[in-house]
């Protein structure tokens, strides 16, 4: 006689009051009456009607958030193929016209709280963001920006990195930025591939309870960026503008009402960095109405925010999720900005600038629940959070004692989404939904007006199986084009190589029968430390510039109790010994040269670095093997250069087991 599974039983559910009070819930029913969508059968209904009929849900989005357009669409989807989708052609319109519009009725309202690692809150009311954009925005006219020019920032998240972008964006230049703490290789492989005209700095940052001076790393930007027109010095650590650049405060001194750039949909708005993997990173641009009715849909409907909210991701300037977080204005949310280390100056910090903040919403990455779970940390015994509806978490996949972890030291009452997506896309495929239940180790669901899919590799769609993210249908924020590729390939070859037609992400996930989602990692070799992505061909770059150091291999790799090991092999030239010296000299290399992130946790000799057959690093299979894949199932022979050097990996694998 068989005994049934028994089926697990859910963490968190929201109760009814709840689940009629979301946004979602009332869109829905809104739908329902106005566009056809399914009054009945909850969020599932909700998602199936919104794939199935892409065109008329966003039209709804666009209706329900009043997003207005100067010159009207002339259809939502015109070609709906991938890449190359076409959306709401014709129509003409501003996105910090929208992230500002709610300073008309709420003009001292906060708009943004800053906090450094003082944890002194520092406010910029509604009227005076718009009051400064629309100074900002006049100036950058007078130096001759135009639409389409690009704007950089090499800046730490502070109100002015914010009000840079709004006014980039209001003049219909292209925004995109740094943050101070990446060297300047870093910064230089990403903005000489845009040639911006205008470069934002900071004199310096301050992190772990420390002053970094940047004033030598500015200047080599500006000497190696030769289309900069301006440089715009912001005296964070209070010290004067260098020879030739502008002061910040003369140039939002004004008191001038913003002028909005009317542009296309497809326009750019701002640029965003892959890691870089191999060779220089990507250079993703996404358009303004894009971003703009993604993210009304991702922060109004899944993230449930509104203007009595306030919205805290720990985040840089450096990562999609501090483009996420300025969007929450669109909202009319007050955006909580915080500049400094994420536990300075202990572990649990970042619980107290919620508390002092009173945000509704926390974001972090799963790395730092983690590591509070780790270091004992008791945020809820500590701190008041009472007004913390939802923790969200992404970066990595959350583990299941981190959800177990929250539920019992944040509240059991608070609403856990762990979210996943990607820069390519600034948004999420799957994640919060306000209505479901939340179960341990899930996402709850796949996000609206997204078909996301788990496929085999001849493209069969699976259930209750690992697969690779896969997403069937164009999304406004895909990006409209990568950089410098004319032609496309490059865009094509990154997602749409694998299953022509249909964007494959690069996770390894499992779509529940339940509706649920279950990331795995990563099924590339793209870095993932503390939540943010990294890419490794920046490690190689500055490790291999070391005389000792023939080649190397650095890997992310997933464990499974949730921690990440991050080691770098390295092949040494003739002569030379991996001692002390030479581990400190390619930490202090890397450390200087990229970012304390960069280190890894463990510096390897090896007898060498395989490659294919074509000379490239083989990075993929020697994770598969060091996570315990066997070398049959890891790798293609056919493939390599070496086999002989994968079996060293393995060997060190099974030590390790």
């Amino acid at each position: 006689m068989s005994t049934a599974v028994p089926q697990p039983q859910p963490l968190w559910q929201p109760d009814p009051a709840r689940v009629e009070a979301a946004a979602v819930t009332r869109f829905q029913t809104w739908a329902a009456e106005h566009h056809g969508a399914p009054a009945h059968g909850g969020y599932e209904a909700l998602h199936r009607w919104s794939v199935e009929h892409l065109d008329t849900f966003w039209e709804a989005v666009v209706d329900w958030f009043d997003i207005r357009f100067s010159t009207p669409y002339a259809r939502v989807l015109g070609d709906r193929t991938m890449p190359g989708a076409q959306w709401f052609p014709g129509a003409t319109l501003n996105y910090a016209e929208h992230a500002l519009r709610h300073a008309a009725d709420r003009p001292d309202a906060p708009a943004l709280l800053h906090v450094d690692e003082t944890h002194e809150t520092r406010t910029v009311t509604w009227a005076e963001l718009r009051r400064q954009v629309g100074s900002l925005a006049a100036e950058l006219r007078a130096l001759g920006v135009r639409p389409g020019d690009r704007v950089s920032g090499y800046l730490p998240n502070i109100p002015e990195a914010a009000v840079a972008l709004l006014a980039t964006a209001a003049v219909g230049a292209v925004w995109t930025s740094c943050a101070p703490d990446f060297g300047a290789r870093s910064v230089l492989d990403r903005f000489q591939q845009v040639e911006p005209v205008v470069l934002f700095t900071v004199d310096g940052y301050r992190y772990g309870g420390k002053e970094h001076d940047r004033r030598d790393t500015v200047a080599e930007l500006r000497a190696e960026l030769p289309t900069l027109r301006a440089v715009v010095h912001i005296p964070l650590l209070g010290t004067a503008a260098p020879e030739g650049a502008l002061d910040w405060s003369a140039l939002t001194s004004a008191d001038t009402e913003p002028d909005f750039e009317q542009v296309p949909f497809d326009h750019p708005l701002w640029v965003l960095y892959s890691s870089g993997t191999t060779g220089l990173p990507k250079a993703i641009v996404q358009s303004q109405g894009g971003i703009l009715v993604e993210h009304f849909k991702q922060l109004g409907l899944h993230c449930d925010l509104g203007p009595d909210d306030r919205f805290f991701w720990y985040t840089s300037t450096g990562w999609m999720m501090w483009n996420f977080l300025i969007s929450g204005l669109l909202t009319g949310t007050t955006v909580v900005l915080y500049d400094g280390s994420p536990g300075y100056p202990e572990t649990g910090a970042q619980w107290a600038i919620a508390e002092r903040t009173g945000a509704t919403l926390f974001g972090t990455s799963a790395a730092y629940v983690m590591a509070c779970r780790k270091a004992d940390v008791h945020p809820a015994r500590d701190h008041d959070l009472s007004k913390v509806k939802c923790v969200a978490t992404t970066g990595s996949p959350l583990p299941p004692d981190g959800f177990r972890w929250l539920h019992d030291e944040v509240g059991d009452d608070v609403w856990i989404a762990s979210v996943s997506g990607g820069t390519d896309v600034c948004s999420c495929f799957a994640g919060a939904v306000p209505t479901l239940p939340v179960y341990i180790g899930e996402l709850q669901a796949p996000c609206l007006g997204t078909d996301l899919q788990a496929w085999d590799p001849q493209g069969k769609p699976l259930t209750d199986e690992v697969g690779e993210l896969v997403v069937t249908n164009p999304m406004p924020s895909m990006p409209i084009h990568f950089w410098n590729d004319p032609d496309g390939s490059r865009y094509h070859d990154s997602y749409f190589d694998t299953y022509p037609g249909a964007w494959r992400h690069g996770d390894w996930i499992t779509l529940t029968t339940r509706g649920s989602v279950v990331i795995h990692g990563r099924s590339d070799s793209t870095l993932n430390r503390q939540g943010v992505r990294m890419g490794s061909a920046d490690i190689y770059e500055a490790v291999e510039r070391l005389p000792e150091i023939r080649e190397s291999l650095v890997l992310g790799i997933e464990q499974p109790d949730g921690g990440y090991w991050m080691p770098l092999f390295v092949h040494l030239a003739p002569g030379a010994t991996l001692d002390d010296a030479l581990r400190t000299k390619i930490k202090k290399t890397i450390r200087e040269q990229l970012s304390p992130r960069h280190v890894p946790d463990e510096i390897i000799e090896a007898p060498g670095v395989p490659h294919t057959l074509t000379g490239k690093r083989i990075e993929v299979p020697v994770k598969r093997l060091l996570q315990g894949t066997p070398m049959e199932k890891a790798v293609n022979p056919g493939s390599v250069d070496n086999l002989d050097l994968l079996r060293f990996y393995a060997d060190l694998a099974r030590d390790r087991a």
